[in-house]
């Protein structure tokens, strides 16, 4: 009798972990455990050298199951490159000017709805460049004999040609900023983070360029609890 019960109890136990088993696999193969951190990093260039006023690109995309409603405190890093050249072209002292700007911009998306607090900018730059140059001369020079004898030296405007000075910048920072999505609903929700690159300048008889890239990055969200409090108390000396 008591053989038999051993059997029948050693058979329950194995019924029991081969359900528990075949639930475990299940559940891993049709939805997401819920946590409270997950992250993303990239060290390669996720955008290149970009010129003009370019559309959102994204750059790392992530999903998080929240398991009752939460707060989403989002950060993200990168390094940020501008790239601006400013040339100026100026003769018989008439003012030359020119101007190039390098901005990105980076936004966080939370199903697909721009988290707050909205597009920030992570790296830009205005580079202007002005001058006022006598121009160029060689050549231009001629020899006046005036009515009372006097030698006078001429320059021929139209000869003279324009003096050039030109600035190139060229660097590679990193910035980070953290985005705060409140009252999440439960559920698998998907984190993407977009850059763009916008361009511009202006010249007169001179030359611009200006590029902006984005390299490595990273990004991560953690599930909180935050505390909610409309005023902010600022001390005052």
């Amino acid at each position: 009798m008591k053989i038999k019960n051993r059997k029948w109890i050693g058979g329950v136990l194995a019924f029991g972990l081969a359900s528990s088993l075949a639930v475990i696999t299940g559940r891993a193969q049709t939805s997401q455990p819920s946590s409270k951190v997950t992250a993303k990093t990239a060290n390669i260039t996720l955008l290149p050298k970009t010129q003009g006023d370019g559309a959102w690109q994204t750059l790392l995309s992530n999903t998080i199951k929240t398991a009752n409603q939460k707060d989403l405190f989002i950060s993200a890093s990168f390094e940020v490159g501008l790239f601006t050249q400013t040339l100026v072209s100026s003769k018989n002292r008439i003012s030359d000017s020119t101007t190039a700007t390098a901005n990105v911009q980076v936004r966080v998306l939370l199903d697909g709805s721009v988290v707050q607090p909205g597009q920030v900018v992570y790296g830009r730059r205005t580079q202007t460049l002005t001058a006022t140059l006598e121009g160029a001369i060689a050549n231009c020079l001629s020899l006046v004999t005036n009515l009372d004898g006097s030698v006078s030296i001429v320059v021929d405007p139209n000869c003279v040609t324009p003096e050039t000075i030109e600035l190139i910048l060229d660097s590679m920072d990193a910035a980070s900023f953290n985005f705060v999505a409140v009252d999440v609903p439960q559920g698998v929700h998907t984190i993407s983070v977009q850059a763009r690159i916008d361009t511009a300048g202006a010249a007169q008889t001179g030359s611009w360029s200006a590029f902006g890239t984005v390299g490595k990055g990273s990004v991560t969200v953690e599930s909180v609890r935050l505390i909610k409090d409309p005023n902010v108390v600022f001390d005052v000396p």
